[in-house]
């Protein structure tokens, strides 16, 4: 069939551009002209082959840009633009981490260097910190020791990767706010409540240190008094093993009080 209406090729090189192909584009657009149809009214208004529409609608099912109703035949119905919107941006968002963490992690694989490299990296955003301590606190091999000022920075993805790696890895969470503590009961991970007067004096946010070798530090406001939380971490550098030992220390000294 032909176009009739050029701004629906623009629509679907965009949508390309958000990671969809040409046929699940297509789909797509035609879904929300129709609002619901079949394979065969999908087909009759586009260019896409019957054959290839089921797969393009099930992509995008699996994408939550469409719902399917399994009746014979099968309808397809769009949902909301507003919806696809937000959906389709927080994959592109994801995959845009996903590659600069990649990036982040290969750079400099290769590069010949008579000194040791010490990287010290910074993070910004609860948000992204969160997913910072997800990420490394998965992939350690033998011990971790996680601490949050207040059950506000506990996330539920950290809680359950803290809970998730016990089978293999010793994990330890303290903190000054009992409801922190309390979100571990029965998981396996071992938890102390500490007092206020053992922690250290500033703008307190979160600690991890993961096998002797990956620490992250965040502190939270400053002289503005803002919520902002900022981190620097290091991962297998000598800085991080110097951090991990004050670190040690001074949860020592905390058990021993």
């Amino acid at each position: 069939m032909t176009d009739a209406h050029p701004p629906k090729a623009a629509a679907i090189d965009a949508l390309g551009q958000l990671g969809l192909s040409k046929y699940e584009a297509a789909v797509f657009i035609a879904l929300q002209q129709l609002e619901t149809g079949t394979a065969s009214e999908v087909d009759r208004i586009t260019d896409v082959p019957r054959s290839q529409v089921y797969g393009a609608a099930e992509r995008l099912e699996e994408l939550g840009l469409i719902g399917v109703q399994q009746s014979n035949p099968i309808q397809y119905r769009a949902i909301g633009l507003e919806t696809a919107r937000r959906r389709l941006r927080a994959r592109l968002e994801e995959q845009e981490r996903r590659a600069f963490d990649h990036l982040q992690a290969v750079r400099g694989e290769h590069a010949v260097d008579d000194e040791t490299q010490v990287d010290v990296w910074t993070v910004s955003g609860t948000a992204t910190i969160d997913d910072r301590i997800v990420d490394l606190a998965g992939r350690a091999d033998d011990r971790i020791l996680f601490g949050a000022a207040e059950n506000a920075l506990v996330s539920d993805a950290i809680v359950e990767t803290l809970a998730g790696v016990t089978e293999n890895v010793e994990v330890t969470v303290i903190s000054e706010d009992r409801a922190v503590c309390e979100r571990f009961a029965g998981t396996g991970v071992e938890t102390h409540h500490i007092t206020e007067d053992m922690m250290i004096e500033g703008q307190r946010g979160r600690v991890l240190a993961a096998d002797r070798e990956t620490v992250l530090l965040s502190t939270r406001g400053g002289s503005s008094g803002s919520d902002n939380e900022a981190a620097i971490w290091s991962d297998g550098t000598n800085v991080a093993a110097v951090f991990i030992g004050l670190l040690d220390d001074w949860f020592e000294q905390c058990l021993g009080g």
